[in-house]
Parts: C-alpha cells; structure tokens; sequence
C-alpha cells in the first residue's frame, strides 16, 4: 500500500505552508499577550479559500476531503502558530461536516456558503462539566416544544466552546432521550442540531 501523498496534496502543503508562514511567531505572542483573536490570520485564510476546503464546491467549497484538511491544519500547527491558529478554523473545516452529510438542503444553502467564505464564524458545543468530552455520558437535553415539527426547547450546561465569542451559529450535542432510558449510551443524542448563540453570549 502506497502511503504517500499525491501531487495535489503535496502542493497543498505548500500553499498552507506558505501562507501561513506569513504570520511569524511574534504576531502569535501579541495575540496571546493582548488576549486578541488572530483576525488577520483567520482572514488571510479565508480569502485564500482554505477555509471551505471540505465543503463541497455546489456551496462554495473545495470538495475535498478530511484527510486534506487534516493535511491543511497540520501546516498551519507546524507554522508556529499551534493550536490558536489551527483554532480559528478547525471547527468550520471539521465540525460541518455534519451539516454536509446531514443538513437539510436549506440548512446546507444558508450555512455552508457563508461558513466557506469566512464571513460565518461558527462553533462547536460539546463538552459538560460532568462528562469532559466523552460524549455518552453527554446530558444536555433536547425536547419538543409541541409537535414533531415545533422547535427544540434545550436544558443542559456547556464549557470551554472554543470560538463561542467570535461566533454567531453553534452546533450543539444533545440527547433526545435520558441517558437513564437507553440500552447504549450512544443512542438518542443528535449530533446536528444548530441554535443561534446570544447577542448577549457572543
């Protein structure tokens, strides 16, 4: 088996590679100093396209796959610039591959284009205080606000959302049922759900 990478891989190493080596280690110590969020990296980023690089092209993305981007973020954490930049972007890249493989067509129209572009900052709400993020043990709760069409009404606690104040959509982990009521912990809990975050959280 040929575990090498192909042509195309490699020249989108060095393009991740180049571009984020624009972004020496003293822009990443102000940030951290200044408590700043990386904007002229996340935009440097987004303008290049990299961002959309696993949404498919029908919405604005470089229909590529995981592995590629894993390639991409690999570059950006070996840049210097680690986990802050591989957090500006990881999400975006990675945790709407659930809206790719399980959004409704409009939920894929509204959310996909503008996540691609860069102008939508989303994140990712998983871990609890009492289950880190082991996702079986998960309580947040998703119910029903009426019929199988009505909105969900959301109970739970979440902590440490990475980006939660740069964002303006979250995709959230909830059960729709108890943990207590399954045979496996890894049933009822929806994994696609999407909620606004609060002016008053952001």
């Amino acid at each position: 088996m040929d575990f090498g990478l192909t042509e195309d891989q490699e020249a989108l190493r060095r393009g991740a590679r180049e571009l984020a080596a624009k972004f020496p280690d003293e822009y990443w110590a102000r940030c951290d100093a200044e408590g700043e969020f990386p904007w002229d990296f996340y935009t440097a980023f987004a303008d290049a396209g990299w961002l959309g690089i696993a949404i498919p092209e029908q919405y604005g993305g470089g229909g590529l796959g995981i592995f590629e981007a894993a390639l991409l973020l690999e570059e950006v954490a070996a840049s210097g610039a680690g986990m802050n930049g591989c957090s500006t972007m990881h999400l975006t890249i990675f945790g709407l591959n659930t809206i790719v493989k399980h959004g409704s067509p409009a939920l894929r129209e509204e959310i996909l284009p503008r996540a691609a572009d860069g102008s939508l900052h989303v994140c990712f709400g998983v871990t609890e205080p009492d289950a880190g993020t082991d996702t079986t043990r998960i309580r947040t709760f998703a119910r029903r606000d009426g019929g199988a069409d009505a909105d969900y009404v959301i109970n739970g606690r979440k902590v440490w959302i990475t980006k939660a104040g740069q964002s303006q959509k979250m995709v959230l982990i909830a059960r729709t049922t108890p943990l207590e009521e399954v045979e496996r912990p890894t049933t009822a809990c929806r994994c696609s759900s999407w909620t606004s975050i609060p002016k008053r959280s952001r």
